[in-house]
Parts: structure tokens; sequence; C-alpha cells
């Protein structure tokens, strides 16, 4: 527990820092936006493109048979006037049977009624063409008597007859298309005549029956493709007899077509008008039509806006209220697992179970924090304890064995002085002598590590310069010295821990780094004295945190972190597997 609460001795070798883990996309701000913010977005715009199309295609196809309809109507409805007016016809026709000149006369002054229909006049002939009574356009008349004598001559040859209704054909007087209805009376003496405008009569019939909107264009053409009525907006820039519609109606049918017309569609209605087979066309863009029921079917997406209102206002709330506050509890609790205790108390704010979890936080964070001081007290008590038994261990070898071995060294230099060189124990009693030097050398460098004197005597900067030679010595690999500053001597505790981390940074060296060359650094500042150990070594993968490296069997590293914490130095380690290892102590001063 005391390597997972400590402070980032390791440096960026260690757990992701929290801005990182904010970017991930498993966080509640992600899922919230992937979950529901962009799939109602996508919900909304899917609607309205879906919307948008349904209504269009709904609108142009009311549209188109909104037209067929009026256009149906009112070729049913000229139909029935032109019907209406060869019935007028008639009865003018049966009125003059076995009438006199007078009696004809009298006939078409009480018709005159009908001149509302017939504008260009009404007339009767004799069976041999000759005019016998005329009311309305007496030049219309006068003009066409001789045509109108060899039609009578031509459709009525007998008496009993039927009505001849003509085609339209162009008036002499204006040019206007005009249609001539002809009845016999029953006593064939009398040929009743009447004439009208197709386009009044197109006017007035399309006035009652057929309603065309501000930018809809209504033509009719005759079976010979001569127009007979125009009206409108007319935007069809063809030549009129091609208009689209024209050779269907003139065959007889009728329905809907659409056309482009620039950027806009037009529909195009057309229809029939039987009596005469003329062809009746209507064309409109079915865009400028508006349909309030329809156009309610492109505000169905607003529906969702307050769906997708209420969605951005639960992110907000979930991240300002949620999320945030979890991640800065996470930021904090990942400083606390580094032993920073005091920011585990930040305030995070968010709701009631965020608060509460970070109460439970502070409260472990103390018992932690106490449990952690008492360890410290305690390695404290282990390190001194130690230290004082590396001296006794020191000062016991100094003072007996290490004496003991230099009598007898200078009994066996006493033995050889006395003895001969000649005789047989020369040579045993002179390999004692080596022998006995070599442990005494061996011995005193065992007192020197158990108790460095020259820390205590020289300071730290001449014990560790006379450490990296003495390991270069024992690697046999060349171990470089630097010392930047002045030096400035420190606490003997704090010099002694110093002394021992780099003793255990060499000793990892010797152990596993199998390098070929090493370094130690010493650099002294005002604010810090700093101690780099470095190698170019097969290296290693570093734990990501302290609290890995028992598990893993890095007790020296661990050792090493335990130093740092009760000097509060700041240790930093790296290393990578073929790029050799670099340990930094950072104690401020």
């Amino acid at each position: 527990m005391l390597a997972r609460l400590r402070k980032n001795n390791s440096g960026k070798s260690q757990t992701p820092s929290p801005a990182a883990k904010k970017m991930s996309w498993r966080s509640l701000t992600w899922q919230m936006i992937f979950l529901t913010i962009l799939p109602l977005t996508v919900l909304v715009l899917v609607v309205a493109f879906v919307s948008l199309t349904v209504h269009q295609k709904a609108m142009r196809a009311l549209v188109g048979e909104r037209d067929e309809r009026a256009v149906r109507t009112a070729a049913a409805a000229l139909e029935e006037q032109i019907n209406h007016r060869t019935f007028d016809i008639r009865n003018l026709a049966q009125l003059s049977d076995k009438a006199n000149e007078e009696e004809l006369s009298r006939i078409l002054e009480t018709s005159n009624y009908l001149l509302a229909e017939f504008d260009e006049g009404l007339a009767f002939f004799r069976s041999d063409g000759s005019s016998e009574a005329i009311t309305g356009n007496q030049d219309f008349w006068s003009i066409l008597s001789a045509q109108i004598a060899s039609l009578i001559k031509e459709q009525f040859p007998g008496s009993g007859s039927p009505t001849y209704l003509s085609s339209a054909f162009t008036d002499p007087e204006n040019a206007n298309p005009v249609v001539l209805i002809l009845a016999i009376s029953q006593d064939g003496k009398w040929v009743a005549a009447g004439a009208f405008s197709t386009a009044e009569m197109v006017r007035h019939t399309l006035a009652d029956a057929f309603a065309s909107g501000p930018s809809a264009s209504v033509i009719m053409m005759d079976s010979e493709k001569r127009l007979l009525y125009e009206g409108g907006a007319f935007s069809y820039t063809g030549e009129i007899e091609n208009h689209p519609g024209i050779a269907e109606a003139l065959r007889g049918e009728s329905g809907t077509q659409y056309i482009m017309v620039g950027k806009q569609e037009h529909v195009v209605a057309y229809s029939s008008i039987a009596p005469l087979d003329w062809a009746l066309v209507l064309e409109e863009p079915w865009e400028a039509v508006e349909s309030p029921t329809l156009r309610l079917s492109q505000l169905a997406p607003l529906v969702l806006v307050p769906v997708l209102i209420l969605a951005v206002v639960t992110l907000w709330f979930g991240t300002h209220q949620i999320v945030k506050p979890l991640q800065t509890l996470e930021s904090n609790a990942a400083m606390l697992a580094r032993g920073n205790f005091e920011a585990i108390e930040e305030p995070v704010g968010g709701v009631d179970e965020i608060r509460q979890l970070q109460n439970e936080l502070i409260h472990m964070a103390h018992k932690v924090q106490s449990a952690q001081q008492s360890l410290h007290s305690y390695i404290g008590a282990i390190t001194a304890a130690q230290e004082e038994e590396r001296r006794r261990l020191a000062r016991e070898l100094h003072d007996d064995t290490i004496q003991a071995l230099i009598a007898l060294k200078q009994r066996v230099q006493l033995s050889q002085l006395a003895a001969s060189r000649s005789a047989p124990d020369a040579d045993v009693l002179q390999e004692i002598a080596v022998l006995t030097e070599q442990t005494i050398e061996n011995l005193r460098r065992l007192t020197r590590a158990l108790r460095p004197i020259y820390l205590e005597d020289l300071g730290l900067v001449t014990a560790l310069e006379m450490l990296a030679r003495e390991t270069g010595q024992a690697l046999n690999i060349p171990v470089t010295f630097q010392r930047l500053g002045d030096e400035k001597r420190l606490d003997p505790s704090i010099e002694l821990a110093l002394y021992r981390m780099t003793q255990e940074a060499f000793s990892n060296i010797a152990r596993h780094a199998q390098a070929s060359q090493a370094s130690l650094k010493i650099d002294f500042t005002d604010q810090f004295m700093l101690i780099e150990v470095a190698d170019d070594g097969k290296g290693f993968a570093l734990p990501k945190s302290p609290a890995e490296y028992s598990p893993n069997g890095h007790y020296g590293l661990l050792g090493l972190h335990e130093r740092a914490e009760l000097i509060r130095a700041i240790l930093e380690i790296r290393s990578a597997p073929g790029q050799g290892t670099q340990v930094k102590i950072k104690l401020p001063i």
C-alpha cells in the first residue's frame, strides 16, 4: 500500500495523465454523444428529409390529380355548352316549322336571350341557302352567306336531317375562331343557324367550371392543331402544336404528364372535348400550389426538437454534474495514488452521490496517510538500525578481524625472515602471506561498503567518486564521474541515504545491465542537488507504477523509492529494452 500511495517519483513512465483519459471514447460524455445526441440528430435529419420527400411526392401527385379533375370538369363543361347550344338551335328550327317570313323575324326577336351564347348572332335561311332573317352581327352573316348556302345544300339534302356542327373556322372580320351550328325544320323549309366565338365560350365556361392559379396556363386546340384559346401565364417555349398532352387529348385520352420548364417541374393535365375532338390542356408548376395539410407535414420533424433539446439539456447536466466532477475526482484520486493527500480534499461538486463518494475517499485517504506515516517511521527506524548494525560490524571487522589478520601477516613475514629461502616451507609461507594480504584488502572493501568512511570524513562528492572508481574496477568497464556546481554539505542521514541509493543503482548495473560503460553526474544548484546514474546496458520494461515493483521482483527499485520517500527526494527512472537505464535523484535544497 505504501508503494501505491506516494508522490510521482518515476516521471513519464507512470500512469497516463487524466487529460488523456478524458479523451477516451469510453467516457460518459462521448457515450452520451454517440448513443443519444448523434442518433437523435441523425433521426431528426432523416425524418426531415423523408418528410420533405413525402411532402413533395404527395404535393406533386395531389396537384396532378387536382389538375386532371379540373381539366376533365372543364372539358365536360365545354361539351355541355356545345350540346346546350346545339339544342337551342334545334329549338329554333322547331319553332320555324311551317312559319312564314314574318314569323321568323318575331322568333328571332323573342330569342334575343340566346345572343349571350351566340355572340356572332342567329339567322334563318331557306333550304336553297338564301338568308331570310338575321339578328346579331349582320356583316358576319353577309360575308358567309355564300358558304352557308353551300353547307345547307351539302348537309341538308332533305328534311329531317340531324343538326350540323361545324369545325372551328376563322372569322373573316377579326380572325377569331368561330363555330357554326345549323338545324333544319321538320317541314324542310327553313334552316336555323347560330355562330359563336370559341374564345368567348371557353372564357365563359372556365370562369365557372375551372379556376386556374396565377401561374397556370390553359390552351385549347382543334383536331387540326389550330389554337382556339390561350390563357394564363403561358410558359411553354416550343411550338404550340407540340405542347405535351395535345397529341394524347386529340386521341381522346385524358391524364397528366410532368415536364421540366427551366428549374421547375410543371404538371400538364389534358383531356379531350368529345363533340368536336378538341384538346384542352392545363399547365402549371406544382410547387406553386400550396396545401396547408401538406405544409404541416414539413413541420413533423419539429416534434423531435423538444426531445433533442431535452437530450442536450440532459447532456449538459450529465457533463457538468456527473462527468466533469467524476473526471476531477479521478484526477484527484490519481494524485492521491502518487502521494498528494491534499488533492483528494479539493471539492469537485456534482450530484450528492459523487460528493458522498469523495467524502469516503477523503476518509480512506486519512487512514492511509496515518498508516503511511506510521510505516515511514517504522522504515526509518529499521533503516537507522540497519546502518547502526553496519557500523558495528564494520568496527568489529576493522578492530578485531583486520587487526588479527595484520598480526598474522607480520608473524608470517617474521617466519619468512627466519627461514632460509631454500627451506621446504618457504613457498608455503609466501602463499600464506599473499592470501592474508588479499583477505585484508577484501575485508577493508567490505568495511568501506558497510561504513563509508570517505562519506564521514571527506563528504558525499568524494565518497561517490570513490564509489564510481571502485565500481569501474570491479566491473572492468569505464565509469565516468562529473561534478557541476559547488558542493554543499547536507545532513549526515541525507548524505548516507543518497550514497546508499547511488550504491544500489551501481549494484543493479553490476547484476543486470551487462553495460559496456556507465556514468555518474552530480549537479549542485541553489534550488536542488541532482544525482544521475546512467548506463548503456540492455535495459528493461519499467513497470507503470511502483506498486508493481514488488510483484515483478524489482526489490532494488522499491528500495530506491522507499529511501527517496524518507528524505523527500524526487526519483525518476527511465528505461526500455535495448536502450539502457537512467536513474535521477533530485533533492530540493
